[in-house]
């Protein structure tokens, strides 16, 4: 399997503090400016999928693109019978 470079999504922070109850998994900010950017240039379908990925501390995450495409659909109208 081909190893993939990492994109981070610039303009995207998630992070947890000690303090944060239980109910709230991470916090994400997000800078407008530079999300709208990093969201028009790597937009599929009208689609951005990110992964907010553990970082090296437990307070520290890293949100990044999730360049997986999956094989492609089959169209079930022009499924043929092999009988």
């Amino acid at each position: 399997m081909e190893k993939k470079e990492t994109i981070y999504a610039n303009g995207f922070i998630a992070k947890r503090t000690e303090k944060d109850p239980d109910f709230i998994v991470v916090r994400l900010s997000i800078k407008a400016d530079e999300a709208v950017e990093f969201i028009n240039k790597n937009t599929k379908d009208g689609w951005v999928n990110l992964e907010i990925k553990k970082g090296k501390t437990a307070d520290k995450f890293n949100v990044t693109l999730n360049t997986y495409q999956g094989s492609k659909k089959v169209d079930e109208n022009k499924w043929e019978s092999p009988f």
